[in-house]
């Protein structure tokens, strides 16, 4: 016999918890890279942000909303941390790392009702709440030496946006020359030797971690590909009809957060959408608003106020990408 119950009729051994703690696994190449590239202050920013994170969810939990149930075993609030240390300057002070935070989790997460409510991804909230509020700091970036793990003879410099946003085609040939000359190799934006946020820099170990969260299921392909594609088709594009260096596809590809962003923050569970169609209007709204940012704004970077803004749009992109129920349109 047929025997009909509620929802939800797909059920799996995986939990919340065992999720988190795989993201959390693959963050790790990132982290270790950032560490490697950029000393002991690296190390410093991440484990502010990750402690920082933790305690205010757990005060928040605790003292705010009266809830015996301790939150912090879903490892959600680690997550937090990595994700928005890793959209940090090597170089940012503590007590304004601990103002991210609690941007992050006390407003963008806990407010909304905590994990499974939030509109927002927290992390990108509290890294747009400290470029908002401090730019100088934001967007001072240490340049790599990781021959100096101590940051005793720390130095600053562009990053390879920076030098793209500063590129003009209509510039005589000597300037042009000397402009382009200041963009690092593909090797170096590959493997993280270039200026830029702690997690960011190193396509590499952000691709490692895809690799790894494909590979244990917690993610699937359609955002990051459709993300990465979309901003590689346009730029491709204008490149090829322009032949001005600051469209270079590979350069948007590999220098500042596109991957970090694509492969970790536009893929979580609850500001993205359900449904493969869904994600993957979502994944090339992302594209279409960091080029538009990078190449069009004040600002050289997109990704944060790309992903931001098309979390906003997750709740109308589930209502109109829905999948035919079973039988839906059929012969009557």
């Amino acid at each position: 016999m047929l025997k009909v119950s509620t929802a939800p009729h797909v059920s799996s051994s995986k939990t919340t918890a065992m999720l988190m703690k795989d993201v959390v696994i693959a963050l790790l190449p990132a982290a270790a890279a950032s560490i490697f590239i950029f000393g002991i202050s690296a190390l410093a920013v991440i484990l502010t942000s990750v402690a920082g994170c933790v305690l205010c969810e757990y005060l928040i939990n605790r003292y705010l909303f009266k809830n015996p149930v301790n939150t912090l075993h879903n490892y959600s609030a680690i997550i937090t941390g990595l994700l928005l240390a890793f959209n940090l300057p090597s170089s940012m002070p503590a007590w304004m790392t601990l103002v991210g935070c609690f941007v992050a989790i006390g407003i963008a997460k806990m407010a909304f009702g905590g994990l499974g409510k939030n509109l927002f991804n927290p992390a990108l909230a509290g890294r747009v709440f400290l470029f908002i509020s401090f730019p100088v700091q934001m967007t001072t970036w240490p340049i790599p030496n990781w021959r100096d793990f101590l940051n005793i003879d720390m130095q600053t410099g562009a990053t390879t946006l920076n030098v793209l946003k500063h590129i003009d085609a209509s510039s005589s040939a000597t300037s042009l020359m000397s402009k382009t000359a200041e963009l690092p190799d593909y090797a170096h934006m590959f493997f993280g030797l270039t200026g830029g946020s702690l997690g960011e820099v190193s396509a590499a170990a952000l691709l490692l971690g895809l690799a790894y969260m494909l590979y244990r299921r917690v993610i699937t392909w359609h955002i990051p590909f459709y993300y990465m594609a979309t901003v590689f088709l346009i730029t491709g594009m204008m490149w090829l009809l322009t032949d001005n260096p600051k469209y270079d596809p590979i350069t948007h590809l590999l220098s500042g957060g596109l991957m970090l962003g694509a492969i970790f923050m536009a893929t979580d569970y609850v500001t993205s959408p359900m449904f493969k169609n869904g994600q993957i209007v979502f994944a090339v709204g992302c594209g279409i608003l960091t080029v538009a940012i990078r190449l069009y704004s004040s600002y050289p970077e997109g990704v944060s106020f790309a992903i931001l803004i098309m979390n906003a749009f997750v709740p109308l992109i589930d209502a109109y990408c829905r999948p035919r129920p079973f039988g839906k349109g059929g012969v009557k």
